[in-house]
């Protein structure tokens, strides 16, 4: 069958083992080839191949509900459900998404795009069913790297205590977006490296039965023993201890044994654990021998040597840039520390590792416990940088609050991916970051217009004692000449780069260049001013109030949302002075921006140059026509 003719994965129930074997190979030359032209997630979804295939021939999709954790490991499951015919159009604007989306197939119940959520989500599934009366089948399936975050954990602790029906299905690849950490990754290795068993609590019972003094006694004392015994003999006592029946470690390539295992999983009542190890890029050598997490998610490359196709760099990367600079500052300042939630390979961090290891933290996918963690170095004198995405620090709202912003702490969070992110779409744009912070006491918001400006913007950020943003994008920058001194600026002020007296813009980071390419567009009609707000929070109040004082119409440009967001303090600010200047505000509406180019977003927000600039002409033309 060719995978563009796959309607539903019904078919897949008459397939003999060797016959789903050579499919797998099929799916993997489809994913490699279709993935070369588009970019996507290839190693995860290369590494759930077999997984995917022996789930939906076992179970009976939509009925029985898959809930993908993370969600970019889905590819294989969009195949089987009807949608390889769209695989051209993989995360490109209006096209298929890279994650699950409920508008698109029936059987994508859950969507996602953060890790560690799929628990949770799995138990008020099966709770909904127990309550409907039926025996439908909730199965998640999450990766060992997002069972280290605290919401997963949670999950397990409640699933267990409930004895609810889920399903587990743990596929442990060893590796999330990069190496994973910590003490469960650890766990892990240790029952990867021990004897394969399938469940066997009823064989191990009658060993014990048989060691003599116990035999088939009860006594207290032998179920202490036959306590021991199976600690020692059984794998994934952890999980057995949480309430849950545990299976495996079952080899995630092996699709007869995989079958079999969840033959037997599907008939256990209560929570069961499946615990499946798998290759992260499977059938593909340059995504099975990654080490670093460049196969994770990637942009498109060349099916035979693996390389990856990029655009000439003219300019470092805005995540490079921060990395460096806080480097810079860690070879003069042994106070200075690193923490991260699994975002090194994202955003740069080797070489701080490489000079400062014992000062470099990777907690692994746990934010609020990064952000903690972070706190708790700031009341010993330290001063540590966390290094997050903008998507991901919503994770962490509380512990900003609670106990960084409420104690006043010396935490410098710097904040990649801010704005929007494009392809990864609407779980990933970082556009809520400034309205959930701007409202917190303490906190302060910067952004750079370039990346010269970033790398001192950050030096000043760290030299502040308290807690402050600094906000950047994804990609590159925009090819300014970069000072070898790094120089503190004001945390206070804003700062004119072209004069106009028709209409003032006030704006940030990126938008900076957008608004001089206004001013350009319009010199012939407009007189544009070009204000480079870097401080988001506070204000520049003296600038403000002079601005209303000049009676200068305002216009505020923000790659963010507008509801909370700066345009929006810019209003707070007018009406506690009593000021009532004209001010049109731009940036992101009350909705979820969708995958796509960034441009192309930008497009159909109405936020390209050309398009804010008719918008102004026209504002500042209806002020003049009420003012005659």
């Amino acid at each position: 069958m060719k995978l563009t003719e796959i309607q539903d994965p019904s078919f897949l129930k008459r397939m003999s083992v060797s016959e789903l074997e050579q499919f797998a190979g099929d799916i993997r030359r489809f994913l490699i080839e279709q993935l070369a032209e588009t970019g996507g997630h290839l190693a995860p979804n290369l590494g759930v191949v077999e997984l995917t295939l022996a789930l939906h021939r076992e179970f009976n999709s939509p009925d029985d509900k898959f809930v993908w954790d993370v969600g970019h490991q889905a590819y294989v499951h969009k195949i089987l459900t009807g949608r390889a015919g769209q695989f051209d159009t993989l995360r490109k604007h209006k096209g298929l998404c890279g994650f699950p989306k409920r508008n698109e197939s029936e059987h994508d119940v859950w969507e996602t795009g953060h890790s560690s959520t799929s628990l949770s989500a799995a138990m008020g599934i099966a709770v909904s069913n127990e309550l409907k009366g039926n025996s439908d089948r909730a199965v998640a399936i999450i990766g060992d790297g997002a069972l280290t975050g605290g919401m997963a954990l949670e999950a397990l602790n409640h699933i267990g205590a409930e004895q609810q029906n889920v399903i587990v299905i743990l596929n442990d690849n060893e590796m999330s977006i990069a190496p994973n950490v910590g003490a469960m990754h650890n766990m892990l290795g240790r029952i990867r490296s021990s004897r394969k068993v399938r469940h066997a609590q009823d064989e191990i019972e009658a060993m014990i039965k048989k060691i003599p003094l116990i035999g088939g006694t009860l006594e207290k004392g032998g179920e202490r023993l036959k306590e021991a015994v199976k600690q020692v003999l059984v794998p994934g006592m952890f999980f057995e201890e949480l309430g849950f029946t545990y299976y495996g470690p079952v080899d995630g390539h092996d699709l007869e044994d995989l079958i079999e295992n969840l033959h037997y999983v599907k008939k256990e009542e209560g929570p069961v654990l499946l615990h499946v190890i798998t290759k992260k890029g499977k059938g593909y050598r340059p995504a099975e021998f990654d080490g670093v997490g460049t196969w994770h998610g990637l942009g498109p490359y060349k099916i035979e040597s693996g390389e990856v196709i990029k655009g000439k760099s003219k300019a470092p990367s805005y995540s490079f840039v921060v990395a460096d600079t806080v480097t810079k500052m860690a070879r003069k300042d042994e106070k200075i520390t690193l923490v991260t939630p699994a975002m090194s390979v994202g955003s740069k961090l080797d070489c701080f590792e490489r000079e400062f290891p014992e000062r470099m933290f990777d907690v692994g996918i746990a934010e609020q416990h990064a952000v903690t963690f972070a706190a708790g170095q700031a009341t010993q004198g330290m001063k540590p940088v966390v290094s997050i995405y903008s998507t991901f620090f919503q994770r962490a709202y509380d512990q900003l609050v609670h106990d960084v912003a409420r104690q006043n702490l010396d935490v410098t969070f710097t904040i990649d991916r801010s704005g929007l992110v494009g392809a990864d779409g609407e779980t990933h744009q970082g556009v809520f970051d400034i309205a959930f912070m701007r409202h917190v006491p303490n906190m302060r918001i910067v952004m750079a217009k370039d990346e010269n400006e970033l790398q001192h913007l950050l030096y000043s950020a760290v030299k502040y004692e308290g807690p402050i943003a600094v906000r950047f994008p994804r990609g590159e920058g925009i090819g300014v000449p970069m000072d070898e001194t790094l120089k503190e600026l004001s945390l206070d002020t804003w700062e004119v780069e072209r004069e106009g007296t028709d209409v003032a813009i006030l704006t940030f980071g990126p938008q900076v260049q957008d608004a001089l390419k206004i001013a350009d567009e319009l010199k012939d009609e407009l007189s544009v001013r070009v204000i480079n707000c870097r401080t988001i929070k506070p204000l520049d109040e003296t600038m403000l109030n002079a601005l209303y004082e000049e009676g200068i119409p305002l216009a505020t440009i923000e790659e963010a949302s507008l509801k909370g967001g700066f345009g929006s303090a810019v209003l707070e600010h007018a009406n506690e002075q009593e000021a009532y200047p004209r001010i049109k505000r731009f940036g992101i509406p009350d909705l979820y921006v969708e995958h796509g180019g960034v441009n192309e977003l930008l497009e159909e927000l109405e936020l390209l140059p050309g398009q804010v600039a008719r918008k102004l002409v026209a504002f500042v033309g209806q002020g003049k026509k009420q003012s005659v």
